[in-house]
């Protein structure tokens, strides 16, 4: 029970000395709010738990008996709230719960010499304090690791009713042996505990720490140091960087380092800095897929202009001249990997382009006509309105003429905002 208290919160947490480009940031209200949730799910899951059985040995006036319990399940149980505090230094949590109660139920088995015996018994177990310290960390691949630091158990009192077979000789000897069940219980609560972290230790140990986003990028998540935990909260620093899966390769610049905002009222949040959006932008280019061909299929019918000669001979007169009444295709691609700038309330986005026109002959061969290299800006901003978030934007678009096979023309078009 404890140990899910402690795995849950653990999961929070998922390359040293590297910038992240992406912070999480768990506030003690956020860690509050966790340990609230992990004690009701612990509660629903209690009924699923089964013990592992308890022998031992008790001397009574006739001699040496021999005891087994077996088929240990809990019917009821009073859990108060676990108590749950972020620890600074090592980074972790420390969990306790007091006075937990529980009621179990179960068979029991003795053998006295040549007698052997059994029945059911009902056992209530008071006053259990368990506290435990588990330490967040980072191994040298960036996934998150969770070790036991220290344990500490007490188990108050336990009474017991055995039912069925000789248990009216027994019972009046509870006394004498509930003592010894008691200690055999207190002593199996924190293996129980740090064995359960090993094994979430072991399942972080294999977790991917990257994602694929669709067929084209995967998002590297791995931590750049261990959880940092300060007086508000606790700050997990993730790498953030976006690769192409076929040809992963870093881009030529790097994470710079970024400050979250303390905001203790919030119980979880997220910060992005623009490496990760560049980074993706980096993938995309690298890969050569920042390209796109237009042709007049692709224009709306009700569009005044289309891509052919005849319409843009409108503009461009030598063009129609040279090339009467045939289609026109467009490709675009970027002439460099666009670029991302996050400010506290808005993102720049800035695109250098190229766009090159070519004429379709009727054979189907392209003949290139014009060359425009195009560099636009975007501003985007978001501002909070009651509850609904808004959007704006602006875009400054210049067009320059590169080179042109049928004359020189106009190509700059006014701000567009």
């Amino acid at each position: 029970m404890l140990l899910s208290v402690t795995v849950v919160l653990g999961l929070l947490s998922c390359v040293c000395g590297e910038n992240p480009a992406v912070q999480v940031v768990l506030t003690n209200k956020g860690l509050q709010y966790g340990k609230h949730e992990a004690a009701g799910w612990i509660q629903e899951r209690l009924s699923k738990i089964t013990f592992p059985d308890i022998t031992g040995s008790v001397h009574i006036i006739f001699g040496n008996v021999d005891y087994t319990l077996t088929g240990i399940t809990i019917v009821k149980c009073d859990l108060p709230e676990p108590s749950v505090e972020f620890l600074q230094n090592p980074p972790g949590f420390q969990t306790t719960i007091s006075d937990l109660s529980i009621a179990i139920t179960g068979d029991w088995r003795t053998h006295f010499g040549l007698i052997h015996d059994g029945g059911t018994f009902d056992m209530a177990i008071y006053n259990v304090d368990v506290t435990s310290v588990a330490q967040l960390g980072k191994e040298a691949d960036g996934h998150p690791s969770v070790s036991s630091l220290s344990c500490h158990s007490q188990v108050g009192d336990v009474d017991i009713e055995f039912h069925g077979g000789a248990s009216f000789i027994f019972q009046p000897f509870v006394k004498h042996f509930k003592g010894r069940i008691r200690d055999e219980i207190q002593k199996r609560l924190c293996p129980g505990v740090e064995g359960n972290i090993q094994s979430f230790e072991d399942h972080l140990h294999v977790m991917n720490v990257s994602v694929d986003v669709n067929e084209v990028l995967t998002l590297a998540l791995p931590l750049t140091d261990v959880p940092i935990i300060g007086a508000s909260g606790m700050n997990v620093g993730l790498k953030g960087e976006f690769y192409n899966i076929k040809t992963p390769v870093e881009p030529p610049f790097e994470a710079q380092p970024f400050t979250m905002p303390d905001e203790p009222s919030y119980m979880l949040s997220v910060g992005m800095s623009d490496f990760t959006l560049n980074s993706a932008s980096y993938a995309y280019f690298s890969a050569k897929l920042l390209q796109l061909l237009i042709t007049d299929s692709m224009i709306p019918p009700i569009s005044p202009v289309h891509l052919n000669t005849t319409s843009l001979g409108k503009f461009i007169p030598k063009l129609a001249e040279m090339y009467p009444d045939m289609l026109m295709s467009v490709l675009v691609y970027a002439q460099e990997a666009p670029k991302f700038s996050i400010q506290p309330d808005a993102i720049n986005v800035s695109i250098k382009a190229v766009a090159k026109a070519s004429v379709i002959l009727p054979n189907g061969t392209q003949i290139p006509v014009f060359t425009i290299n195009v560099v636009s800006t975007f501003v985007c901003w978001t501002f909070a309105v009651l509850t609904m978030l808004s959007l704006g934007l602006i875009s400054n678009v210049t067009l320059t003429l590169a080179s042109s096979e049928v004359g020189t023309f106009k190509v700059n078009v006014p701000k567009i905002k």
